[in-house]
Parts: C-alpha cells; structure tokens; sequence
C-alpha cells in the first residue's frame, strides 16, 4: 500500500498559515481518514457486520508557553481557518493558569513516507471469505459440553498526512488486522472460557489479511472447546508462593499494565492522574539506577519492530520512529516520553506520541514495548528446568491500582509444572504481588524461539478517552515466589 493520493495539502497550508498569523510560534496539522470493518460470529451464525469511516483534520498550535488544540471533519477554508484560531485562542487562554511555561525538545523536520507491508489487502477481500473463514473456526469450537462460542476479525487502515511549521511533511498509510475464536463451558455454577490466540477479541498485526490466515484459527478451535469443558472438572488452583512459567499470552498483559503505562512519562509527572492514574516512578530514578527488575530483564520501546502493532514511521509530533530501552538488565534507564516531557528531563523526544484520531489531542502513548530475549534457554527448556511449578497462559482478567504498583493477574488455566514436565491442569489461577518485587522474581527469559508479538487494539488513556494500538513482543519467562490465590 502507498500514502492516500489527494489528501488536501490547501487545508494543510491554510492551516498552518492561520496559526501562524494569529501568533502561533509553532503549529502542527494531521489529516487523517480512517476505515474499519468487523465481523463477529457467535453460536455458528452472523451476530453482526460492521463498517465505519470518519475524516477530519486536527489542528495543535504552541503559543504563550501553552498548547492548543481544535479539529473539524470539514475541508473548506472557512472551517480550516476557524479551527486554527481556535486553536490559538485556546493556547493563549490556557498560558496565565500554567504553572510552568512549556519547552519543546529539538527534532529535525519530519519528511518522508511510510506504509505497512500488506501482501493480501482484507479490504479487497470479499465479505463472504472473511466470513466463511469465520464460520468454519466458529463450528470446529463446538465439541461436546461448549455451550457457546465466538469467533471475531477486525480491521482499520488509516492514511494520515502530517506537516507543521517547520517544514515538515510526512505520509503514512496503516493497516491493522485482528482475529480470535472463544468457547465457554458451564456446569453449574461453574464457567469456563478458553481463546485463541489471545482473549479480549484476539491477537492484532499490522499486517494484510495474511496473518489472519497464519492465526490458523480453525486449526486450533477443537483444542479451546475441549479445554473449556476439561476446566469444568480440573481442580482449582493452589493457593500459596509458587514459581511460575507464564506464557506470552499472559504475560504481555502484564508488561502493558506494570510496566509500559508505569514508564510513560506524562504519568511520572501526574498529568494523567484524573482518568487512569499515574506511576510509582520518579522522573530522577534513571540517574539513580534504580533497580526494575532481575539482571535478565530488558525492555525496550521499538516503534520499528516490522508488523508491530505501534509500528510508525513517525509519531503525531513529527518524531521518527525509534527504539528507547526503558529498563537495560533490570535497572530504570527512560522513558516513554513528547517533546514537552523529554525537555524537563534534559532528554530528546522517544517519539511516542500518537492520537485516537483527527478530533483529538495527541498524547504520549506506547509503541511496542517488549520484553527482550535472553539467550541460552528455550521456554521448553525453562519448564524442564523447573522442579515444581505452574504454566499460567492466556489472560482472563486483570487488576492494578492507579500506580501501577499492586496487581492481580488471572488467568484462563494453569499446567503443573513436576519434575520438569506438564501435568495436570487447574483452573481459576490468579497471582498477585508488587510491581518491581515481582520483575526482580524472573530468574529465567526464554530465547527468541517463544518471542511473539501481541497487540492491544483499544488501550485507552485520556480525557476524553483515547483508544490506540499497541504492540508488545515477548518470550516465555520464569518467576519465583509468585503469591497465587484463590480464583473464581
């Protein structure tokens, strides 16, 4: 796919213009048309077929030490000019209640273009194959004992044109795909789900249809349905410290809640405290090497991992996309941070700011932050390695204060790790703990061979909320003297 043809570079001047000649001393407009499609598939039928598409240009202008922001979905001057010195009107009613003036890291001019490798466009592709796939991985869920099952895909493209004062001008074109299937089992009082390949409406790529093929989604239905139904009479799960080996599945989740929003720097400094909380960190800990986690741990913000979901080519300031490691062999070292953030800590940009869409304000939001790799052990190897233990794969639900300090994970299963090897199955696992006590637990990181990227489509943040897509790739890892408790 290449950048949309057309988009309409007489809105992007006359808005940057507008701006600046109302007294903006730096401005910035995006131009962003986004299409989405879904299908979901419930009891082996058609729930619901949907399509959406919204356009518009969003407006951020810098003026008097202030930001402002204003959009609007039309494309006459008129309204591009209004929007404009709103914008400017709202940065200058907003400088006399700062409480500091605002700075912005240097960046040079943005230029270019970027687009996601798409071998088989899902817009080109027919509805009827999207749903036959669908239907055929909804019917292999349904063994013996499931009482209901859910098999959903999803897609967005979005084309996004960017240019500000500086002489910058980029073009982008995203596309995103996602897909899972669910079975639920009930007996009693007890329900069971198991999903594939993640919970939470599936596993997202920025990719073409392609990946949704390789998902295999029907191929692996049978094995969700008669594991939902063997959870029905599986033991619960033990209570008390244990070690644990957690799946990719799960624990993407958990580098997203305990440590990705923890490390955005918007957070730290307690701008985020009215919606979804702010951070245990402090901006100076990188300079006192605190200690996140075990020497084995490693992460990073990629905006460059091909096909990650918080893949870019630049962020909505204009910033290239970058790699910044946030925690190098367990100790604090960044941050996910703007312009604005960076500067107060002396640091440039990361790059990782991105907006919901045209009519909002962009924030500082992850890209893909991944936990790293260790050489030497496969994730096979790491449970022939534990003596006594337990497997904890796909998430079921989650919990973390508005800190990121206290958690409480469950899980969809748990396997019992004895003597090296995987037993028996419980059901209902939820573990708990303390953020950086539980990193510096992982005494074992799987090698590259379980290394997998998950996505987070709808990771919501701000006021009024914003949903963006995120990605996190991670191996297989252990942790020891996890507190298990009782799960229903």
């Amino acid at each position: 796919m290449s950048p949309r043809a057309g988009a309409p570079r007489e809105a992007v001047d006359l808005a940057l213009d507008t701006a600046t000649g109302r007294g903006a001393d730096y401005a910035d407009v995006r131009v962003v048309r986004r299409v989405e499609e879904s299908v979901t598939i419930r009891g082996g039928r058609v729930e619901s077929v949907a399509s959406d598409e919204t356009e518009g240009v969003g407006i951020r202008v810098f003026a008097c030490g202030a930001w402002g922001f204003a959009a609007t979905h039309r494309y006459d001057a008129g309204a591009i000019g209004r929007a404009a010195a709103e914008a400017v009107r709202l940065a200058r009613a907003a400088a006399p209640s700062l409480r500091r003036r605002v700075t912005l890291a240097e960046r040079p001019p943005a230029r270019g273009a970027y687009a996601t490798p798409v071998r088989e466009d899902p817009f080109a592709l027919s509805l009827e194959e999207k749903v036959a796939d669908l239907l055929a991985a909804d019917a292999a869920l349904a063994v013996p004992g499931v009482v209901s099952t859910a098999s959903r895909y999803a897609a967005q493209r979005e084309w996004k044109t960017f240019a500000a004062t500086d002489g910058s001008f980029v073009e982008q074109v995203f596309t995103h795909v996602g897909a899972g299937i669910e079975a639920h089992a009930v007996r009693g009082g007890e329900h069971q789900r198991r999903s594939y390949p993640e919970a939470r409406g599936g596993r997202w790529q920025q990719a073409g249809y392609e990946f949704i093929r390789e998902l295999d989604l029907r191929g692996n239905a049978a094995r969700c349905g008669e594991e939902a139904v063997a959870l029905l009479s599986a033991p619960p799960c033990p209570e008390g410290p244990a070690t644990v080996v957690i799946d990719p599945s799960q624990l993407y989740l958990q580098i997203h809640e305990s440590c990705g929003h923890a490390a955005e720097l918007d957070r730290v400094f307690g701008a985020e405290a009215s919606y979804a909380g702010t951070s245990f960190l402090s901006p100076d800990l990188p300079d006192s090497r605190y200690r996140y986690g075990s020497d084995l741990v490693t992460l990073v913000a990629d905006a460059t991992v091909p096909g990650g979901p918080g893949t870019f080519g630049w962020d909505d300031e204009g910033v290239a996309a970058q790699r910044t490691t946030l925690v190098e062999n367990g100790i604090l070292t960044g941050f996910l941070t703007s312009r604005d953030t960076a500067s107060r800590i002396g640091r440039p940009s990361g790059g990782t700011v991105r907006a919901e869409s045209w009519n909002r304000l962009p924030l500082i939001r992850m890209t893909n932050v991944n936990l790293m790799p260790v050489p030497g052990m496969s994730l096979e190897d790491i449970v022939a390695d534990t003596d006594d233990g337990l497997y904890l794969t796909t998430n079921r639900s989650w919990s973390i204060d508005d800190r990121r300090w206290n958690f409480q994970f469950g899980t969809e299963i748990a396997y019992e790790i004895k003597g090296g090897r995987m037993g028996r199955i419980f059901r209902n696992p939820v573990y708990t703990g303390v953020t950086p006590q539980f990193w510096r637990s992982c005494d074992a990181v799987a090698d590259e061979r379980s290394f997998v990227m998950y996505g987070n489509p709808n990771c919501a943040k701000g006021l009024p909320p914003q949903c963006v897509q995120v990605g996190h790739g991670c191996p297989g890892a252990r942790f020891r003297g996890v507190r298990m408790v009782a799960g229903r």
